[in-house]
C-alpha cells in the first residue's frame, strides 16, 4: 500500500502536472474575470449571457476558436483537480494516528473539495466543448422542483442551502484572515508582491463569498416557501441584488470582487501551493 501510495505520489507531484495545473489556474483566473464583466454589464443594465460560470464559457465558446479554447480550460481544470487531491496522498498517514486523525481528515477533505470544484468546472468546459451547454439558472429550478417532490426533499435541498450558505462564510472567513495565501508559494514569490496579492485577494474572497452566501439564502427561501423561482445560482443571486435601490453599485463591487478573485488566481498560477494547511 506505502508502495502504490509512492507511485501516485509520483504522479500527481510530476511537473509535467504540475505545469498543467498552472495552465487550469490560469483558465480559473481567466473564468472569474469574465463572470465579473459580464456582472459589470449586468450593472450597467446590459443584457449578455448569465454572470456565472456557465455564462462565462459560453462566452469563450462565442468567441474566436472558442471550441479550442474550451478544451484547454477543460484539461487544465482537470489537471488541476487532480493535481490539488493530489495532496491527499501527503497527508493520509496521518489517519492512522489517533492525535492526529481528526486535523488529517479535516485538511483531506479540504484538498478533495477543491479538487472537486475544480473537476466539475472543467467537465463542465469540456461538455460545453462538445456542443452540451445548458444553463444553470435554468436546470437549478428544475432539480429542486423534482427534490421538493419525493419524501424529504425538503430537508434535503435545506442542507444543501445551508452548505451552500457555510461555503460562502467560510470564503468570507478566509478573506478576512488571509488565510487563502497558504495556497501561494509565499517563498517563492518576491516580497514587493506579498502584500499586493494579499490585498487582492481579500477583495475576491469577500466578494465570492457573499455571493454565494445569498445564493445559499435563497435556495433556502426555495425550500420553505416551496417556491422554486428562488432556487438560483450565481447569476440569479446577482439579479436579486440589481433589483434593490442600490443595485448597479452593488453590482459593480461584485464585479471587481470577481475580477480582483481572477488576477488573485493568475498571481497563484505563477507562485501555486497546493498545501491547505502549510
Amino acid at each position: 500500500m506505502h508502495s502504490a501510495i509512492e507511485q501516485a505520489r509520483g504522479v500527481t507531484d510530476h511537473p509535467v502536472l504540475t505545469h498543467l495545473a498552472r495552465v487550469g489556474l490560469i483558465a480559473y483566473g481567466a473564468v472569474h474575470l469574465l463572470i465579473a464583466f459580464l456582472a459589470a454589464r449586468m450593472a450597467l443594465g446590459l443584457q449578455g449571457a448569465d454572470a456565472d460560470q456557465t455564462g462565462a464559457l459560453q462566452t469563450v465558446g462565442a468567441g474566436p476558436g472558442g471550441r479550442v479554447l474550451l478544451w484547454a480550460i477543460g484539461l487544465g481544470l482537470l489537471c488541476l483537480g487532480l493535481w490539488q487531491a493530489g495532496e491527499v496522498l501527503l497527508w493520509w498517514r496521518g489517519l492512522l494516528h489517533p492525535a492526529h486523525r481528526r486535523r488529517t481528515a479535516l485538511v483531506c477533505a479540504k484538498c478533495l473539495a477543491k479538487g472537486g470544484v475544480y473537476a466539475f468546472l472543467g467537465t463542465t468546459a469540456l461538455l460545453f466543448a462538445l456542443g452540451l451547454e445548458y444553463e444553470a439558472d435554468e436546470r437549478l429550478p428544475a432539480l429542486t422542483d423534482d427534490a421538493l417532490r419525493i419524501p424529504g426533499g425538503t430537508a434535503a435541498v435545506c442542507l444543501v442551502a445551508a452548505g451552500v450558505v457555510a461555503v460562502g462564510l467560510y470564503t468570507l472567513v478566509r478573506g478576512f484572515t488571509g488565510g487563502f495565501m497558504r495556497d501561494v508559494d509565499l517563498p517563492a514569490a518576491p516580497d514587493r508582491w506579498e502584500p499586493v496579492i494579499e490585498g487582492i485577494g481579500r477583495i475576491g474572497y469577500v466578494a465570492k463569498g457573499i455571493a454565494f452566501g445569498l445564493v445559499g439564502v435563497l435556495l433556502w427561501r426555495a425550500a420553505t416557501s416551496a417556491d422554486v423561482t428562488d432556487a438560483t445560482g450565481l447569476d440569479g443571486a446577482l439579479t436579486a441584488i440589481a433589483r434593490v435601490h442600490a443595485g448597479p453599485w452593488l453590482l459593480a463591487g461584485i464585479a471587481l470582487g470577481f475580477a480582483a478573485f481572477g488576477i488573485y488566481a493568475l498571481a497563484r498560477a505563477r507562485y501555486p501551493d497546493r498545501d491547505p494547511s502549510s
